[in-house]
């Protein structure tokens, strides 16, 4: 059973299927997952726009599902996919291309 927050949202690690790589963290809920899993491409709930996203829509780089797995909580999603390219809005592969350096106060 999955546990989907007091806004009926659970996030989603987006990794790429054959490398491993961290892809995005974006949140489902259930409709955005029952079509992920009918379509075999990933959509989401987007937060700031309170509607479903079919990621790759308007750019044209979709997420090909290949697996969805869940932790042992329940509480959080692993979503295995092959890109058709770059993840990221920026047009990095990736959106977790900027490290963070340890500064005082952090």
């Amino acid at each position: 059973m999955l546990k989907f927050d007091q806004k009926g949202l659970i996030p989603a690690i987006v990794q790429d299927a054959d490398t491993g790589e961290v892809l995005m963290l974006g949140y489902m809920n259930e409709e955005s997952l029952r079509r992920t899993l009918e379509s075999g491409q990933v959509w989401f709930y987007s937060r700031s726009r309170q509607e479903l996203w079919h990621k790759g829509a308007t750019s044209g780089n979709f997420l090909n599902l290949q697996e969805v797995w869940k932790d042992c909580d329940g509480d959080t999603l692993l979503v295995k996919v092959k890109p058709t390219g770059p993840v990221c809005h920026t047009g990095e592969r990736t959106c977790f291309f900027q490290k963070v350096e340890t500064q005082p106060g952090l």
